[in-house]
């Protein structure tokens, strides 16, 4: 294995051969003219050696245009495929074993009002999308005429890319994060198992709360399979063996993400950090892409979604910006009793609604469209009808609203000057919902919430509901009443998923966050020395301590068993510090002990028997609650109970993990355990690496607990050096290309391991100084 550099010495190097690379002249520079129809003044595009296109045009609509292009020029295969599976229309390249997904993804399409939808997201919003599209055409086209430049995948696949409409950007609602119709299910189940009272062992709810089981529900109605639609119409597809597949879905996953700013009065450098590093699926190529987009009165760099305009993490010159998601529930899953007499209307209030039936024809590849009907009640898409229970169920969820396109808002915020403005921007913003942690040039931090937030009438949104119009929304709260902070005195903001909202705020936006585990450890960091720099931001971005681990080591201090796999897992872990590194020989014990069999048989203690084992995710901070408070959990003998089952389940994973890394533990790695694999569609998958970390650690791993494979993490990260741009750093893995034959596919994947990041360059004579290549785009003549 290669030696990692540190962080601390990477860093170094970077900054030396910023100052010490030739000038321009002295590099090789490739550069190429472009005709692109639709421009209408010459816009100049710089790549840099490590992949970022830095686009200057002389007006916004030639640089929304040329960001289409480009985007197209290096992701197609990876937008055409989002576009594809989030209108419903792979049946049109791979055939009738993909109508029955096109079907539930068409359930999910933004189906209101287009003028509405545009309006949300403010002034020149269609334009920018319409300008967009047309670049991504314009791409195409060119394709169609040069087909030897056509990306591998189509010709592997045997289809050629689609040409995009502005709308298609903003309808497909299906790839946003939201929440919480899974765990709504998940808790009708254990409710049916064993009463209200068991509702309590699933999740930790903040603020403190029990919920109560809504009028006229019974918990046992809610079939297991109710969110087969959902689950199709929200899953990715990979290819396999040369035929289209379901990507692969970990129920037990999360996706999280962590953003902090650092203040002026708290820096080495006397200007505000701000460090942001969103964790998702690990793919081939990553899930975000960067860009720097400059023209008058525009002038931003940072990652964004690749098949959208505008950026969403990142800086304008005066403000940075960097997300996190926020807990907002913004789904209700309705149950509702059908007419026995016409099974085409549901119960609501004192009669019978019918549904409203949308009938399209779906395009199949080698054969004629099928027909397929759309059912849909008042609140949202049928998931399911259920003949015996004479039942349906629907989803209401924000996703369908207007102005809740995924991360489309940001070419609001994006511009913003000021804190003011930025707070303005968010106070519109509609999913997903996020927390923004915020910086400018004058030495301000600041957080703001922002996401479309129901106003729910005498029910908690923590269990399906009848659909009879006893439950319904009462519209959405002003997102200006969302709490904010500016400035904090102690100098320092942090977001990580948890609960933060301030107590007894009016507004219960809901109940499920993430554990505060990764911002306990990211505020300890900071709090513990007077000034940091962007240097210990990288290395913070990297950190592996497990506050879990730490506190569930503390309750083996007194525990002793006869059992020698046992007592060899105790003095093993007995005096680790929690460091979850790849070349932990602790953490090789303590992950699978946690992930497979602690956990389980915990969920197998404390939930009804009946579903105990369908159950596919447990409460960390739930368990910790029972390991150090027993007597409350277990029962009278408590402790004994507890005692128990840790030493049965250390054994367990002892006698696990010596199997397949040898008896002697000195020699034990948890990276030779854990991997990383960035996933791509077709196969071009790049890895495996050994990978430290876990689920709850700043540097965020979460893993199949099965083969240990890394199902989410942070692939792209950012540390903002605000007011001295150039001096800020990013990594984006495996790369920035979504080719296999560019060598900018894989290029990052080593600096991402090695906390290696590359600067992110904003001035003009920098970009200048690393441009690997120039395009000139050209209007045609």
């Amino acid at each position: 294995m290669r030696r990692r550099l540190r962080a601390g010495a990477a860093l170094a190097a970077v900054l030396v051969l910023s100052l010490t690379a030739p000038p321009v002249a002295a590099r090789s520079r490739q550069a190429t003219d472009q005709v692109v129809p639709g421009l209408r003044q010459p816009v100049e595009l710089i790549v840099d050696e490590w992949g970022v296109p830095h686009i200057y045009a002389r007006n916004t609509d030639d640089l929304f245009l040329a960001q289409g292009f480009n985007a197209a020029r290096d992701r197609l295969f990876q937008i055409d495929l989002w576009r594809r599976r989030g209108l419903g229309e792979l049946s049109s390249v791979f055939g009738p074993a993909y109508v029955e997904q096109d079907k539930a993804t068409r359930m999910f399409l933004y189906r209101g009002d287009m003028d509405r939808e545009w309006a949300s997201y403010g002034p020149g919003a269609k334009q920018a999308a319409t300008r967009f599209t047309e670049g991504v055409n314009a791409y195409v086209r060119w394709l169609q005429r040069n087909p030897d430049s056509m990306p591998p995948e189509f010709r592997q696949l045997g289809y050629t890319p689609a040409l995009w409409r502005p709308e298609d950007v903003v309808r497909i609602r299906s790839h946003g994060i939201s929440k919480n119709v899974f765990s709504e299910v998940l808790r009708s189940l254990i409710v049916c198992a064993g009463g209200i009272e068991a509702a309590g062992a699933l999740w930790r709810l903040e603020p403190d709360h029990t919920t109560t089981l809504p009028k006229g529900l019974d918990p046992c109605s809610v079939p297991v399979d109710v969110l087969r639609t959902y689950d199709l119409a929200t899953r990715g597809v990979v290819v396999q063996n040369g035929a289209l597949r379901l990507a692969p879905r970990d129920p037990a996953a999360s996706e999280g993400s962590n953003s902090w700013a650092v203040s002026p009065g708290r820096s080495t450098t006397g200007r505000p950090i701000l460090a942001s590093d969103p964790h998702r699926s690990l793919t081939a190529p990553a899930l975000r892409y960067m860009a720097h987009l400059s023209a008058p009165g525009i002038d931003v760099i940072g990652a964004g979604e690749p098949a959208l305009p505008g950026i969403s993490i990142g800086h304008n010159g005066t403000v940075a910006f960097g997300l996190t998601i926020f807990g907002t529930d913004q789904e209700d899953l309705y149950v509702y009793q059908l007419d026995p007499a016409d099974p085409g209307r549901y119960r609501y209030g004192d009669g019978w609604e019918p549904f409203t039936t949308i009938t399209e024809k779906v395009p199949v590849a080698g054969g004629s469209p099928v027909e397929v009907e759309l059912p849909f009640t008042r609140h949202g898409p049928v998931l399911k009808i259920d003949k015996q229970r004479n039942l349906a169920y629907a989803l209401r969820t924000t996703w369908l609203e207007p102005g809740t396109s995924p991360y489309f808002g940001s070419l609001t915020y994006m511009g913003a000057r000021d804190f003011k403005q930025f707070a303005a921007a968010m106070s519109t913003w509609g999913g997903p919902p996020e927390n923004q942690v915020y910086a400018d040039t004058s030495g301000n931090i600041g957080w703001v919430p922002g996401g479309l937030t129901p106003r729910r009438n005498g029910y908690d949104g923590l269990l399906p509901v009848p659909g009879d119009g006893r439950y319904e929304w009462k519209g959405f709260y002003d997102g200006a009443r969302l709490p904010r902070s500016y400035n904090p005195p102690r100098g320092l903001i942090s977001s990580a998923n948890d609960f933060d909202l301030p107590a007894n705020h009016p507004i219960q936006v809901g109940y499920e966050w993430d554990p505060p585990y990764r911002k306990q450890r990211i505020d300890e960091v900071l709090a513990a020395s007077p000034r940091s720099s962007v240097e210990d931001s990288i290395r913070l971005q990297a950190d592996k301590v497990s506050k879990p681990a730490q506190r569930i080591v503390r309750v083996l201090a007194g525990l002793t068993s006869a059992d020698p796999d046992t007592q060899r897992a105790l003095t093993l872990l007995r005096s680790w510090d929690g460091a979850t590194g790849a070349d932990s020989p602790e953490a090789a014990l303590f992950e699978p002990w946690f992930s497979r069999h602690l956990g389980p048989a915990f969920r197998r203690a404390v939930l009804p028997p009946a579903v105990a084992d369908s159950i596919p995710v447990f409460d960390v901070r739930v368990l910790i609650e029972a390991l150090e408070n027993p007597d409350r959990w277990f029962g009278t003998g408590g402790k004994a109970v507890r005692d128990d089952l840790l030493a049965t389940t250390l054994a367990a994973a002892y006698r696990e993990v010596a199997g397949r890394l040898g008896a002697d533990p000195r020699l034990w790695t948890w990276g030779a355990l854990q991997y990383t694999e960035f996933t791509s569609p077709v196969g071009a998958n790049v890895g495996p690496f050994p990978r430290g970390g876990s689920a709850y650690t700043v540097d965020a791993s979460s893993n199949n607990a099965a083969t240990y494979q890394q199902t989410s993490g942070a692939s792209f990260k950012m540390v903002l050096d605000v007011g001295k741009w150039d001096d800020s750093r990013a990594v984006n893995a495996p790369g920035q290309s979504g080719d296999p034959r560019s060598p900018h596919y894989r290029d990052l994947a080593e600096r991402w391991r090695s906390s290696d990041y590359f600067p992110l360059l904003y001035s003009r004579a920098q970009v200048e100084r690393h441009a690997e290549s120039t395009i000139k785009l050209l209007p045609q003549r």
